[in-house]
């Protein structure tokens, strides 16, 4: 991964734990059902585009590498196997 996908992929995260967080605090505190599941939504939205960055670079980077010792067709089907676990 090159450095600067690295560190924004790492960025992210950081991020998502600091929301993670913060929703602990707010139920420590009681805070409003509404505005928990809220947040619990932003954390789900910000894994998703994280790990849709890394599929990403999977795609465009690690599929190339791996044809070049895999048959196209062990490829795709890891592929699809690997879609298949994220989008769950």
């Amino acid at each position: 991964m090159v450095n600067d996908e690295k560190q924004n992929i790492l960025k992210r995260l950081r991020r998502i734990e600091g929301q993670v967080k913060g929703i602990q605090r707010m139920i420590e505190n009681d805070a409003c059902c509404v505005d928990i599941l809220v947040q619990v939504a932003a954390v789900k939205a910000a894994v998703n585009k994280t790990g849709a960055l890394i599929f990403e670079h999977h795609a465009k980077e690690c599929i190339s590498k791996s044809l070049a010792t895999k048959s196209q067709e062990d490829v795709i089907k890891e592929l699809m196997q690997v879609l298949t676990s994220f989008i769950k």
